[in-house]
């Protein structure tokens, strides 16, 4: 299995619906949205930083369940790492979703991020968040192409 696949699983459906298309289905203005994007921006700071068992300790629970902390570190390791040092993310896409396939029904936040790196000028990093049993937004999935 590549690494890539591997991030994909261990995403856990990060890529699973929507366009790729700026702006198709965005809730840009959904003030909602915001404590859901703000977490995803906090834990990708934590990737970024090569905080990675601190990212998987953070993730949700199905996230955790889909990969351990080890098999997650060597992933992004050897998946983030050749890119270089991050040179600027923006967010160009958010959509608001209560279902997704092979998911419980819940509250999910599909976020897309166009991300320059050093050593690569355009990357697209897709960000599931979820709300929890506590109502807390967590990453359920990290998909980076």
């Amino acid at each position: 299995m590549s690494l890539v696949q591997k991030i994909v699983i261990a995403g856990f459906l990060a890529f699973a619906t929507g366009s790729l298309a700026h702006g198709i289905g965005s809730d840009h203005t959904h003030t909602d949205n915001e404590p859901g994007i703000e977490t995803a921006q906090v834990w990708l700071e934590l990737v970024d930083l090569k905080k990675y068992a601190a990212s998987w300790q953070t993730a949700a629970p199905v996230f955790k369940t889909a990969i351990t902390s080890e098999q997650w570190e060597a992933t992004v390791k050897n998946v983030r790492e050749p890119l270089g040092d991050l040179i600027k993310r923006s967010l160009y896409h958010d959509r608001f979703t209560t279902t997704m396939a092979g998911m419980p029904d819940g509250e999910y936040l599909i976020l897309r991020f166009v991300t320059r790196y050093a050593n690569k000028k355009s990357a697209v990093e897709t960000v599931t968040v979820m709300k929890d049993e506590t109502d807390t937004w967590r990453v359920a999935g990290y998909f980076i192409k």
